[in-house]
C-alpha cells in the first residue's frame, strides 16, 4: 500500500466522508490560560459532548487530560511561539515520533510565511512531513501569510496569499491544511481548487455567530473539508451548543 493510501486510511478514522470539525485548544502555550481554556478538562469535555471530530492540544495537556479525552481523536501540536516573545517565529517543541509514542492520532504544526523567519519554518515543515510519512501519522499544517507591519502582526486573507499558504502545505507533504478564510465562497473556491488535499478554515478572532456559520456553509459548498475553529467555540457562552451548530453545517446532522 503506497503512502498516500495509508494516510487516507488513517484520516478516514478521523474524518467523516471527507469532512472534519476540529477544535484547536493549543492557545495556552502561546497566550496563557485565556478565557474558555482556564480548565482544560472542562473545555475538552464540552467539545467532545458537542460532537467535535478531533481536537488540537499540546503534549502536556494530552498527558494530563487522558480521561476526559477518552476516544476523541487528537492532533498533538508540535510548534509554538509566545505572545511575550517573537510571536511570528514558530519553533518545534515535539517530534512526530513523540506524538506516535504518546498514542495520539495525528500531528499538527503551525508555520507563518511571508516574513523574515519563514525559511526556517518551511524547513521544519519539510522535515516534519517526512517523519510523519515514515510513521504513517497524518499531518495537519496550519499555514498563514503573516508579517509584522508597523509593530503589528498582520494576517493576509486575500485569495492569492491564502492560495499560496494552502499550496505550500500541499507541496511540502501535509495531509490536511488549515488556512484563513478569504471572505467569500467564490474566492475560497480558488484556494480549494489549487490544493489537492483537504482544506479547512480557521475561525480567526471571536465574532458574529451568524456570520461564522454562513462562512462555513460557503466553504463546504465549494469543496472545503471543514473547520478548525477555537475561540468562537470555547469562548462561546455555550460551547456544547456552538459545537453542535458548526457540526451540523459541516456534516448535516
Amino acid at each position: 500500500m503506497c503512502k498516500s493510501k495509508v494516510m487516507k486510511e488513517s484520516l478516514k478514522k478521523i474524518m467523516k466522508l471527507g469532512k472534519i470539525m476540529i477544535v484547536p485548544m493549543d492557545h495556552g502555550a502561546s497566550s496563557g490560560p485565556i478565557e474558555g481554556l482556564e480548565n482544560m478538562n472542562k473545555a475538552i469535555s464540552e467539545v467532545k459532548e458537542g460532537g467535535a471530530d478531533a481536537i488540537v492540544i499540546h503534549k502536556g495537556i494530552y498527558k494530563h487530560c487522558k480521561e476526559e479525552i477518552g476516544d476523541l481523536p487528537v492532533f498533538i501540536h508540535i510548534s509554538v511561539s509566545t505572545d511575550s516573545g517573537n510571536a511570528l517565529k514558530k519553533v518545534l517543541v515535539a517530534s512526530p515520533q513523540e506524538v506516535k509514542d504518546l498514542g495520539a492520532q495525528g500531528v499538527s504544526m503551525h508555520i507563518n510565511i511571508g516574513n523574515d523567519y519563514d525559511s526556517e519554518m518551511i524547513a521544519d515543515l519539510g522535515f516534519v512531513s517526512a517523519e510523519c510519512d515514515r510513521l504513517n501519522m497524518p499531518l495537519l499544517a496550519m499555514i498563514y501569510v503573516r508579517r509584522e507591519t508597523f509593530g503589528e502582526i498582520v494576517t493576509e486573507t486575500d485569495e492569492e496569499n491564502v492560495a499560496i499558504a494552502a499550496r505550500t502545505g500541499y507541496e511540502l507533504g501535509a495531509d490536511m491544511v488549515k488556512v484563513s478564510y478569504t471572505g467569500s465562497s467564490e474566492s475560497f473556491e480558488k484556494v480549494v481548487n489549487g490544493c489537492d488535499i483537504p482544506v479547512i478554515i480557521a475561525g480567526g478572532a471571536k465574532g458574529s455567530e451568524e456570520e461564522l456559520l454562513k462562512s462555513i456553509e460557503g466553504v463546504m459548498n465549494v469543496g472545503g473539508a471543514g473547520t478548525s475553529i477555537g475561540r468562537n467555540i470555547f469562548q462561546h457562552k455555550n460551547p456544547i451548543e456552538m459545537t453542535e451548530k458548526i457540526r451540523k453545517v459541516i456534516h448535516g446532522n
